[in-house]
């Protein structure tokens, strides 16, 4: 079996679990919730999920990446430091977040929602011990497992969402007697609440899977990952800057009060949930593509295998993006009307977060040259850039400016992290086939854009021409392409 078949059988098997579980988080946190929430609330429940995120990079320090580069040399060792790590860090970050709730309520503006700060610092704790029993799996190859708890732990997100906000209040109404836990209005309450819930929950299922683990204690060896992880952190503290702190930007530099700022703020994380779609296929993919990455390195032909993985992936992806523009009229009605305000934004983001699924393509040599502190430094590049350019967009040009902020940033970190790594770890890309599929991609949806003008508002002939022209992109893609397709699909 080739290598590239192998990478997208994988990338099939924890795709189809990450993409299932977002999808049905998506028809939940998204299309659910822009309906029976404000735009305030919404973007309220946006930005603080941008803290939990970023909070989450510094508590598990990237120890599943880190994980993977070590297991194969002392599994027990990896297993024993990692977990020991996480423990104390996530116990003492709990402890300090009780004794300084008030503050850090009033520092993020929400001085009546200490409790739902409370219950997001527990979701961080059981989540901190949850990653390296996943990384586990996934370093093992064991899928069937992966994907059962993923899938079970949003599962049981959703149907406890549901039992709170939809079946208890007509089964309980208002009753006085009851505990005050089932009789709160904060509909963000239960949310939070559930997904502490099924975090803790998950976790259980998970010890099991480390029970049968070997352990062996050697600091000397957490050193040696530490050392490794670190740059790690600031990569990934930088990319969920760079992709989620819109709302919080918002926030600050839109020129309304912070009510007015966080519901258009809310419009805007609702459409661009909508370009997120294309987001799930970029994050299954590196799901998959990190632990192969390291498998494979050794390879007399790894190299060559890698650039195929990324011209793989941008035909892809520039066809998923194609396919969402062409069916934007569809795709709308997954959120709700208030929110369909802020599609303006989707193309730009379209483009913005299949830039950064190549990167994430080429941000692979640093971590096998072991030079983390490179992506680092790309890394810190890029959010500076995040935080200079929201600052100078969001208050002349409203939630648009986020958008081309993501759409420059990515597209930078993109070239950078490209010319640095031909110097450092050479890799034949096959750059102008990629720009190309891009491009292809770009110019069919303007033609779709120009042709809507003919009959605009005539929905059926609007999704029979973008049908048309983009089976045109996928005829093109199977006459260019198909030794391409044979070694991802069949034997060599």
């Amino acid at each position: 079996m080739s290598l590239l078949r192998k990478l997208a059988g994988e990338t099939a098997i924890y795709g189809f679990s990450y993409i299932l579980s977002r999808v049905l988080y998506y028809v939940v946190f998204t299309s659910y919730l822009t309906r029976v929430i404000s735009t305030t609330e919404f973007g309220i429940y946006r930005d603080l999920y941008f803290y939990v995120a970023v909070l989450l990079i510094f508590l598990t320090f990237r120890m599943e990446t880190t994980y993977f580069r070590f297991a194969r040399e002392d599994r027990g060792a990896v297993n024993a430091m990692s977990l020991l790590f996480l423990g104390i860090f996530a116990g003492l970050f709990f402890l300090g977040l009780w004794w300084w709730n008030d503050d850090i309520a009033n520092w993020l503006e929400y001085p009546g929602k200490t409790i739902l700060i409370m219950m997001l610092g527990g979701v961080l704790f059981f989540d901190t011990l949850i990653a390296v029993p996943f990384a586990s799996l996934r370093q093992q190859n064991r899928p069937m497992r992966f994907l059962v708890l993923k899938l079970g732990s949003i599962a049981l997100n959703i149907l406890l969402v549901l039992l709170f906000l939809e079946v208890l209040p007509r089964i309980v109404g208002n009753d006085p007697s009851l505990p005050a836990i089932l009789r709160s209005d904060d509909k963000l309450f239960y949310v939070i609440l559930s997904n502490l819930l099924s975090s803790g929950i998950t976790l259980l299922f998970l010890l099991p899977v480390m029970r049968r683990q070997p352990f062996r204690w050697d600091t000397g060896f957490l050193k040696k990952m530490l050392t490794y992880s670190w740059p790690l952190v600031v990569v990934g503290v930088a990319g969920v800057v760079n992709q989620y702190a819109s709302i919080a930007f918002q926030k600050q530099f839109l020129k309304g009060d912070t009510a007015s700022n966080l519901s258009e703020g809310g419009i805007y994380a609702a459409a661009a949930s909508l370009a997120i779609l294309l987001s799930l296929f970029t994050t299954a993919f590196n799901y998959a593509a990190e632990p192969f990455f390291f498998a494979h390195k050794d390879k007399e032909n790894a190299r060559s295998v890698y650039a195929d993985v990324a011209l793989a992936f941008t035909i892809v992806g520039s066809l998923m993006m194609l396919m969402i523009l062409g069916y934007i009229d569809l795709f709308q009605f997954l959120i709700g009307k208030d929110f369909r305000q802020g599609l303006k934004v989707v193309p730009v983001l379209l483009v913005a977060f299949l830039f950064l699924g190549i990167y994430y393509n080429f941000s692979a040599w640093y971590k096998l040259a072991d030079k983390t502190i490179i992506g680092a430094w790309i890394s810190v590049m890029g959010m500076i850039i995040t935080i200079g350019l929201s600052m100078l967009l969001i208050p002349r040009f409203g939630m648009i400016g986020s958008a081309w902020t993501a759409l420059a940033c990515y597209s930078l970190e993109v070239s950078v992290c490209y010319w640095l790594g031909q110097k450092f770890y050479p890799i034949p890309y096959r750059i102008w086939r990629m720009l190309a599929w891009m491009a292809g991609a770009l110019v069919i949806y303007f033609l779709m854009e120009w042709l809507r003008g003919f009959y605009d508002g005539q929905l059926a002939i609007v999704l029979v021409v973008n049908s048309v022209l983009i089976s045109v992109y996928l005829f093109f893609i199977y006459k260019l392409e198909r030794s391409l397709l044979k070694n991802a699909l069949g034997r060599t």
